[in-house]
């Protein structure tokens, strides 16, 4: 075995110790610490990154129960301005019909009326043909020549009929 790396020189351990903790102290200095601070930085970042992660769902959450409890209101709204709704047009129905039923009361009354001022107009010709049938009589029976008592008798007795009728 004439291989020099494996075997045991004391001069070349000490060189070799002496590297290594050379090249420790140099990797301590301007390695390790910006590779310390990295790795340290890199945890705090991913950390942060959790924490903000956990607070998004957090207030993702409340904002959901803050949706929910919005579409809530707004449904319980919508029913209510339905149920308005329909009151409102029930009412406006019920009045419609009560107007109806009060302008037909007014239009039959009307009509009773009308019949009555027709009803008493036609009497009231009647009467006057009455009249005038009645002097018609008269004027024949003057024609024959009644005396004056019978035209007054027969007068009276027209009138009296025609007082008849008109009671």
């Amino acid at each position: 075995m004439n291989n020099p790396l494996v075997q045991l020189d004391p001069g070349l351990f000490i060189w070799t110790i002496l590297t290594f903790l050379l090249l420790v102290f140099v990797l301590a200095k301007f390695a390790w610490k910006p590779m310390l601070k990295m790795l340290q930085d890199r945890e705090d970042m991913i950390r942060n990154s959790l924490e903000d992660a956990e607070k998004a769902k957090v207030e993702l959450e409340r904002l959901n129960e803050e949706s929910e409890a919005i579409m809530a209101k707004a449904r319980a709204e919508a029913q209510s301005i339905l149920t308005d709704g329909k009151a409102a047009a029930e009412k406006v129905k019920d009045d419609i019909i009560a107007k109806s039923k009060e302008q037909a009361n007014k239009i039959r009354e009307d009509a009773g009326n009308q019949i009555q001022v027709e009803k008493e107009k036609a009497i009231s010709e009647i009467k006057e043909e009455v009249v005038n049938l009645t002097l018609s009589v008269a004027e024949k029976l003057i024609q024959k020549n009644l005396s004056d008592a019978d035209n007054k008798s027969l007068i009276e007795e027209s009138l009296k009929k025609v007082q008849t009728y008109e009671a």
